[in-house]
């Protein structure tokens, strides 16, 4: 069962490795530093990039720790360099949605306002007037565009930034690792083992 992210120990500052497939050095670092510490906590069986079982997500580490006759532990490792990268995977499905919903409501609002003040807006596309659709774009409306950027922004949150959440909602393993270089983040900023 998942046990959540846990952060582990620092790893200090870039090195001078070589990065590999467009990673930065940091990261490169990161990885090697985790795969070490991984080994020497008794993970027998380590690999880089992985892809996990039930997602469309790729581990930076996944490993696995025997126990003797008993089912062993399994970790992913995932290394976050900068604030950015860990804002991306670090999305709560359960807020976003509620967000999208209240966006979405804004949308129809707007749109049904604006097919009684723009009636010449609507294209004759349907056998029945109700179903026509209109072409809200060609006035130029700035709230209405900006709800349009705010939804395309929470549809993409929602569905491209909430990683960490699906990698414990799916079980990739028993535990996940969050690696980040000494002082990047305060702990707030760690990502909880479930959204509320």
């Amino acid at each position: 069962m998942a046990e959540g992210l846990t952060v582990a120990p620092g790893t200090g500052q870039p090195g001078s490795d070589s990065p590999a497939r467009g990673e930065t050095a940091a990261h490169t670092r990161l990885k090697r530093l985790a795969l070490i510490w991984a080994q020497a906590r008794g993970y027998s069986a380590c690999a880089v990039e992985v892809s996990l079982p039930r997602s469309r997500f790729r581990a930076d580490i996944a490993a696995y720790r025997p126990n003797g006759k008993e089912i062993g532990t399994t970790a992913v490792f995932e290394c976050k360099q900068a604030f950015p990268d860990l804002r991306r995977d670090n999305g709560c499905s359960a807020v976003t949605t509620k967000q999208l919903e209240k966006v979405f409501r804004r949308r129809e609002v707007l749109e049904k306002n604006l097919r009684v003040h723009y009636p010449a807006l609507r294209i004759p596309d349907s056998l029945f007037s109700d179903f026509d659709s209109y072409n809200f774009a060609a006035i130029n409306h700035r709230g209405y565009a900006r709800v349009l950027r705010q939804l395309g922004a929470l549809q993409n949150r929602l569905f491209d930034c909430t990683k960490f959440e699906r990698l414990i909602h799916y079980r990739c393993a028993n535990l996940f690792f969050l690696v980040p270089p000494t002082g990047l983040f305060r702990e707030p900023e760690i990502p909880p083992h479930a959204c509320s």
